[in-house]
């Protein structure tokens, strides 16, 4: 069975000028449920991280600031939302949706969280809507608990997985593969241990023919045991932050094969959808939506 992590904290109401990227947290799950692509069996209620997980991956006095609401202003700004406990509460139990669908993963070899994808959250700050970093979380925990020797983590934002980058640097456990604009944000790229650095513009054979090049051989070259996978849709042509030019049927067929390639070679993979910001929410449900098909289409 498809698990899917989602929450109502999910949903955790902004200030007016914040509302509209939260929106997709209600309206894909009740699309999803209203065409019948799932049932509320599907859907698990995640509870928070723990402290000492959290922890695992993040500087422990980034993690006191932040859970006591003492991060500077200029840190606030780089996160781009206004700092508030129930803000950190929604972003923890994001972290548990994501570490307790790896396990449903391992499981049914699938697993999906209807947030996360949290890729510009580093070890000692938040930036770009992220402030913990949950495949980051979510891999780290597997390493731990002896459940994957080695994680690869699939990165196709729009925007390069940078957090994720810098926090395992270190770490020959963790393959990083950043598929993304390159032009776009952040300014900054950190190192992945592959950047796939894209042209403005790019359409839908340009984009599937790079990604048919690279992952391919990555799922060979690397043999991981576990895949977690950052599916932002903000590839789309319509999308307002990204500058890529992506129809949602080639958004749909970049989500087939990343899901066809841990299908055919028997690895679990567990997908957070990660950004999505055209000027239309409807845009941004359908591709998100699509993911959740083909999940149930190639699994189960």
């Amino acid at each position: 069975m498809l698990k899917i992590a989602w929450s109502p904290e999910y949903a955790h109401p902004l200030p007016e000028n914040h509302r509209f990227p939260m929106l997709k947290y209600e309206l894909l799950p009740e699309q999803l449920l209203y065409e019948g692509t799932v049932t509320q069996d599907n859907f698990f209620r995640p509870a928070a991280l723990p402290e000492a997980r959290i922890v695992r991956v993040h500087d422990e006095n980034y993690w006191r600031r932040l859970r006591e609401l003492e991060l500077t202003p200029s840190e606030i700004r780089k996160t781009g939302f206004p700092l508030s406990a129930e803000l950190v509460m929604r972003e923890v139990i994001i972290m548990g949706g994501t570490v307790e669908a790896a396990d449903y993963a391992l499981q049914y070899g699938m697993a999906m969280n209807i947030a996360g994808g949290t890729h510009h959250a580093f070890t000692d700050r938040g930036e770009g809507f992220c402030l913990l970093n949950d495949n980051a979380l979510g891999a780290q925990y597997l390493l731990d608990e002896g459940k994957a020797g080695k994680v690869l983590i699939v990165d196709l934002d729009v925007h390069q997985g940078n957090g994720t980058a810098q926090i395992f640097a270190q770490e020959p456990r963790v393959f990083t593969f950043s598929m993304h604009g390159g032009n776009n944000y952040p300014l900054h790229k950190e190192t992945s241990d592959l950047d796939v650095p894209l042209p403005d513009g790019i359409g839908d054979e340009g984009y599937l023919q790079l990604l048919r090049t690279h992952l391919p051989r990555l799922m060979e070259q690397v043999e991981p045991d576990f895949v977690f996978y950052q599916c932002g849709v903000d590839v789309l042509a319509s999308d307002k932050l990204g500058k890529l030019a992506l129809t949602h049927a080639g958004c749909k067929e970049r989500d087939r094969l990343v899901l066809e390639l841990c299908h055919t070679h028997g690895v679990p993979v567990c997908a957070s959808m990660g950004g999505g910001y055209s000027t239309r929410i409807a845009d941004i449900v359908e591709a998100h939506a699509n993911t959740f098909r083909l999940a149930q289409q190639i699994f189960f």
